[in-house]
């Protein structure tokens, strides 16, 4: 409180309120939402925002109508919330992926009941909504005197169905996102930052999708290059449709060899051409263990791109290929090992969708 008021911020409180969100007449009085700070406010529409689930979004909103009632101004509350996406079917990819983004929360989509009752129409929402509504649609009662939403789709504000002009394209990049959710969850069960349940979800949602690993043709490329070189590989499929591998070397590691191979290809420059030299390299190499204390001399990707820079000023073919690097947007890359954190946002800064099998490289536990 103390940091956002001396960057001049105003601050309000919110207090624990005993049995929310089930018990009503509590919860709407002045020891409930009364008992929170009144959020003054000068224009008839506020958007509240906040880092995720959980944060208190709806919280301060109902706190916000309750004050607002108490000094005779009649407020509104709508929910603004990209998906599921309540107009397309239930297991819809694009809903199945959203399933797979918030697999560590265990939502699951459903068709709204309440909407199905007061309307006769199929409408997809997701089980937290669906839960608390008749909680809300009271509380909107004693607030309002009447609620304004017969169901969770009426509170919502979605048009993202609408905006789906090519089907077949946002099938194929939600089956991708489901099959990225299910390594990402595999890596976080490796490092022991998550647990089997995730993992278990996103199997059943890709069973429910009809695809698996084989549907994302860099994993088997980068796997099949690992076993043929004995050392960690990655792999990169770029738009039309040609696959692009790039191995450990003395010099340079899998993933560092993977990008410089990608911009070679989209450079038309041969892949014998080497757009570093050694002698930019070795210093760099000697620099990371000799001074800086590094165990493993191999670059790491915003490493490697920095040096392809210095060399773009005397080098053209290097010139040709770093003003390719706006290319990778979008492109989809396999590691066959888990990489650092400088790589993985390396990766992530290039707009490059990245996967990883969950091991590490040889014996290792973690990374330095």
């Amino acid at each position: 409180e103390k940091k956002l008021k001396a960057l001049g911020l105003k601050v309000f409180r919110h207090y624990i309120i005993p049995g929310y969100p089930s018990n009503i007449p509590f919860i709407v009085s002045d020891e409930g939402f009364g008992k929170n700070d009144y959020i003054e406010t000068t224009r008839p529409l506020v958007v509240v925002t906040a880092p995720g689930p959980g944060s208190g979004k709806m919280a301060t909103c109902l706190s916000q109508v309750y004050h607002e009632a108490k000094r005779g101004i009649k407020a509104g509350y709508a929910k603004f919330e990209t998906f599921p996406i309540w107009n397309i079917p239930l297991n819809h990819p694009v809903n199945l992926a959203y399933e797979a983004a918030t697999a560590d929360l265990n939502d699951v989509n459903m068709i709204d009941p309440f909407h199905l009752e007061a309307y006769g129409e199929t409408t997809v929402n997701y089980n937290r909504d669906v839960e608390v509504f008749p909680v809300l649609k009271a509380m909107f009662d004693k607030l309002l005197g009447k609620s304004p939403y017969n169901s969770p789709t009426d509170m919502g504000v979605n048009m993202a169905g609408y905006g789906i002009v090519d089907d077949e394209a946002c099938r194929a990049a939600s089956k991708q996102e489901i099959i990225r959710r299910y390594y990402e969850a595999l890596v976080a069960k490796r490092k022991g930052e998550g647990g089997d349940s995730p993992v278990q979800k996103l199997e059943l949602l890709m069973e429910k999708a009809d695809i698996s690993v084989s549907d994302r043709p860099v994993v088997a490329a980068a796997n099949i290059r690992d076993e043929q070189t004995g050392a960690p590989a990655a792999a990169m499929e770029l738009p039309d449709g040609t696959i692009v591998t790039g191995k450990t070397s003395p010099m340079l590691g899998a993933s560092s060899a993977l990008i410089l191979n990608a911009l070679k290809h989209f450079a038309g420059i041969e892949d014998q051409i080497k757009l570093i030299s050694p002698e930019v390299l070795t210093p760099i190499m000697e620099l990371k263990v000799k001074y800086l204390g590094d165990h493993n001399p191999l670059l790491h990707l915003n490493e490697l791109l920095i040096a392809l820079s210095i060399q773009a000023i005397t080098n053209e073919a290097a010139k040709k290929a770093y003003d390719c690097l706006p290319m990778l947007a979008g492109l989809e890359a396999h590691s066959s090992v888990i990489l650092s954190q400088v790589d993985v946002g390396v990766f992530k800064k290039l707009g490059i969708n990245l996967t990883c099998e969950p091991r590490y490289e040889g014996n290792k536990l973690y990374h330095t």
